[in-house]
């Protein structure tokens, strides 16, 4: 139940001290609560001056305000340690995510990163709220009331000493049902978020090819796998609920019971007799809370090993070893014999190639040929298995350097709009920009249209909850982000217009021809009308690069590779 990197978190071993004392002071006072109960009772029983009864009473008062009081201390006590590690916790994984890059999500999946940084973390928390306050009780409050109980009746002692692990076992063992049954469900509850935010960006698509209702259905099925599993763990914990609350009641029936037959045979007083009775039930209540809260504590336990797990993930080394100021027109990129896996999958293939000065670079293919790959490792997002990088006779290991990333900007099919203003979104990565150059930029752009249809113009807020755009209009936010940063002379464009009709494409193409002068362009596109704009041509198959060249040189030769992919995707369409 404890994952062992936990007492390497900061100033955990500290907390863990403190909350040791604590729990300590607590089975103190539910001991001196039983003792004094049965004390006060006997006496009231004995016809002794209720003088005595209330002295009891009082003690017995003092105490349970104490027990409380500790009941409430500790919770906040570790709910204070939980926000702030979770906190931590959200801020790595966020750093992780962005160091990464986007190759972590394409291989995860968008809705994993999602479930993790929200509903993962929560249960992340009520691991460190439940697990450790219920852990530390179960550890010590039952052996305080035990040694109690071995000093008035060592028989009881050892009958509740022997059942004590019996009963775990047969709990253990219905655990380690329900964590097969959590683990699961977790698993379930990741693979509907990604199919549903899946389902979410590509619903434009999914329309226009009239699948949207063949995928709602898809995500109704993995909804209710969800649903079956969720209820089948809480079969078992229903079970295992019932179970622990059967045996420790009879259990303490046992213990009445031959207490009932020593106070007959007069082999022992009512008071040891009472006490024992009354601390018998407490000494069980740590495991019942325990088992209450064991499953809630499984998806936590999950989660923070996933968590964990995450920010444990190796990063790209020697990001410094690249000396670029930037890019120019003498700049040169080579690639020789760069090859690239996934697990065991070989993704690229021998990619060798040279690039220098401000061409313009179409990587086309069909679905699933490695332009994205090969995009995503120009960027610096991947690291290649094997093969040379060199960038102006600098050999390099990958390409995550930070003056590389410096000098791109990356454009994807679906750029990311901000609940924010218009302004603040195109001035993203410039928020020192004048409201001029965000004017200039806005009017190169093409977004003038988009501006004058707002009332209140740039200040108007955009995105999530706020006023949406379409998708030529994200397009055209993204390259104002780009105009107002003028030093990145590289531009790496995947599919940037694959989800907008031709009519938006066209309007947009007016635009962003004349941005690309000047700059170093990688496009990975389908669409084979932007050749037009480009200088040179990469053309993949299955990974690898199987024909380069001029776009009318190739178009010119019937029987290029570029010319079969024409007519492939004509084909196609």
């Amino acid at each position: 139940m404890i994952d062992k990197r936990l007492f390497k978190l900061n100033g955990i071993i500290s907390r863990l001290f403190t909350l040791t004392i604590m729990t300590g002071i607590q089975g103190l006072a539910i001991l001196i609560q039983g003792i004094t109960l049965a004390s006060a009772i006997v006496n009231c029983w004995q016809g002794k001056p209720i003088k005595n009864a209330l002295i009891a009473i009082c003690i017995f008062a003092i105490a349970f305000i104490i027990r409380q009081l500790l009941v409430v201390i500790k919770n906040q006590f570790m709910s204070a340690y939980a926000d702030n590690a979770v906190e931590i916790f959200r801020r790595q994984l966020l750093a992780k995510y962005t160091a990464l890059g986007s190759t972590l999500t394409v291989e995860q999946g968008t809705g994993n990163a999602v479930t993790m940084l929200g509903v993962g973390l929560d249960n992340v928390k009520n691991y460190f709220q439940l697990l450790l306050i219920k852990l530390f009780d179960l550890a010590i409050i039952p052996w305080i009331i035990l040694l109690y109980i071995f000093y008035i009746k060592w028989e009881q002692g050892l009958f509740l000493l022997l059942i004590f692990p019996v009963i775990i076992m047969f709990f253990i063992i219905l655990g380690l049902a329900a964590q097969s049954k959590a683990d699961a469900e977790f698993a379930n509850f990741k693979n509907l978020n990604n199919r549903f935010v899946d389902a979410l960006r590509g619903l434009p698509t999914l329309k226009q090819l009239g699948l949207a209702d063949i995928y709602g259905g898809e995500i109704y099925n993995i909804s209710e796998d969800y649903r079956k599993t969720t209820m089948r763990t809480l079969r078992i914990a229903m079970t295992s609920t019932f179970a622990l609350d059967f045996f420790t009641t009879l259990s303490i029936a046992v213990v009445a019971v031959f207490l009932g037959f020593d106070l007959l045979d007069g082999h022992m007083t009512l008071f040891p007799a009472l006490a024992t009775l009354i601390l018998a039930p407490e000494y069980f209540l740590p495991l019942r809370n325990f088992s209450d809260d064991y499953h809630a504590t499984l998806n936590g336990k999950n989660a923070l090993t996933d968590v964990l797990e995450m920010i444990d993930q190796p990063e790209m080394i020697n990001k410094n070893s690249l000396n670029l100021e930037s890019w120019s027109p003498n700049s040169q990129l080579s690639f020789k014999n760069i090859n690239f896996s996934y697990d065991t999958q070989n993704v690229l293939k021998d990619i060798t190639t040279s690039i220098h000065g401000y061409q313009k670079i179409a990587i086309v293919g069909e679905s699933g040929s490695g332009k994205s790959t090969l995009l995503n490792l120009i960027a610096g997002f991947l690291q290649p298995t094997s093969g040379s990088i060199r960038i102006n006779e600098q050999s390099l290991d990958h390409l995550a350097q930070k003056d590389w990333q410096k000098q791109f900007f990356y454009m994807p099919q679906q750029p990311y709009i901000f609940h924010d203003t218009l302004k603040h979104n195109i001035s993203f990565y410039a928020p020192d920009a004048t409201d001029e150059a965000i004017k200039k930029a806005v009017i190169q752009a093409g977004l003038s249209d988009l501006v004058s249809e707002l009332k209140l113009g740039l200040e108007t807020v955009i995105g999530e909850s706020g006023r949406q755009v379409s998708g030529g209009q994200a397009q055209r936010i993204a390259l104002a982000r780009l105009l107002l940063d003028s030093k990145r002379k590289i531009l790496l464009f995947d599919e940037p217009t694959a989800h907008l009709d031709i009519e938006t494409e066209y309007d947009l193409k007016q635009t962003m021809t004349p941005i690309m002068s000047s700059r170093l362009v990688f496009f990975a596109t389908h669409r084979l009308h932007w050749l037009d704009q480009m200088d040179y041509v990469l053309v993949m198959q299955k990974g690898e690069i199987v024909e380069v060249g001029e776009p009318r040189t190739l178009i010119s030769n019937k029987n290029s590779r570029l010319n079969q992919l024409r007519y492939h995707l004509r084909g196609e369409k």
